[in-house]
């Protein structure tokens, strides 16, 4: 394994990828260092150093999923994401546990020990809430406990991968908790001096205690696996702009260097990403939205190209105008 960087640098290379989130991210770098330094010995010594997995709260399209991928890649290991609802309808629950951990060994090319070492993200673990009348969710719970916390697991080629120090990573948006958050937090931590940081105070305040996930629905067990919690604010108007176009990947960048391929520039007016911003707001999904309204605001275009070799310039002044198609000499 490469040298383990150190979380200042796994903050400053999530933010290349992840607009806003800086709290989570520096909880998941924390985290993300101290596991690998249990992994590598590095915190040894009279004690038994356990696992600490990690439990990601917010909302539908608030960048959970492309954070795991994105501390995947900079730490070079396998990642597979699984869907805790996916899980709950099957009523071969080990069978798609083994599964998910097949996947993880592919990702490492069918490297064991490698693949022991990756991150399993499980998403939407709140639907698996044992209120409701249901016990499949309850049952996935306990089916998840067992590796989660590290056993040897068969596969279906006879080999045995141990789960130990895979981390496992679970994420959901969790609605109600907020309601839950109020109710157990009315006591509250009350600034007493004007010494107080109120940056801490509104941390302490917002924290998940283990007695909220249990009032949600997740059972004892479950919820003493994931003892890290993060969480991810919704996103705002100004967050959607600035994911369009700030990150290394992002969407504006991808489009404008497809069209330089065909030798043609891209121009897209500031107000075109807030009108974008403002549908996806609507549309209440977070940044998943953002490449459909981006995709369907490009098909004229890519459509338009192949047939016309002479555009060398697209200009998007708002969504509810033409785009304009200029030869590359002509730019009025």
């Amino acid at each position: 394994m490469p040298a383990l960087p150190k979380p200042s640098e796994i903050v400053r290379q999530l933010n290349l990828h992840v607009v806003g989130q800086e709290a989570a991210k520096k909880t998941l770098a924390v985290a993300i260092h101290s596991h690998f330094r249990k992994m590598a010995g590095g915190l040894s010594g009279q004690v038994d150093i356990l696992k600490s997995n990690i439990l990601l709260i917010g909302p539908t399209g608030t960048g959970k999923t492309l954070l795991c991928e994105t501390l995947a890649r900079i730490l070079d290991i396998p990642f597979v994401t699984a869907d805790a609802t996916s899980l709950a309808q099957t009523q071969y629950v080990g069978e798609e546990i083994e599964a998910i951990l097949h996947r993880l060994v592919d990702r490492a090319n069918g490297d064991l020990a490698n693949a022991q070492r990756g991150i399993v993200f499980i998403d939407e673990v709140d639907k698996l809430k044992t209120s409701g009348g249901g016990s499949s969710g309850e049952s996935v719970q306990h089916a998840l406990l067992k590796i989660m916390e590290g056993a040897p697991v068969r596969l279906k080629d006879g080999r045995h991968i141990d789960t130990t120090h895979i981390l496992f990573i679970c994420g959901g948006a969790f609605v109600g908790l907020d309601k839950i958050l109020t109710k157990t937090h009315t006591f509250g931590f009350i600034s007493t001096s004007d010494a107080d940081d109120q940056k801490i105070l509104d941390r302490l305040n917002a924290r998940v205690k283990p007695t909220d996930l249990l009032e949600f629905g997740l059972i004892p067990e479950f919820a003493g696996r994931l003892p890290i919690v993060a969480r991810l604010q919704e996103l705002s108007r100004d967050m959607l702009v600035r994911i369009q176009t700030e990150p290394k990947n992002a969407i504006v960048k991808q489009f404008a260097a497809m069209l330089r391929q065909d030798g043609v520039e891209l121009a897209i007016a500031p107000a075109v990403f807030e009108q974008i911003a403002d549908l996806a707001l609507e549309y209440k999904a977070g940044a998943r939205s953002l490449r459909g309204i981006f995709e369907e605001m490009m098909t004229d275009v890519l459509y338009a190209i192949p047939d016309q070799p002479g555009i060398g310039r697209v200009e998007i002044r708002s969504l509810f105008e033409p785009v304009r198609l200029l030869p590359a000499v002509d730019r009025a």
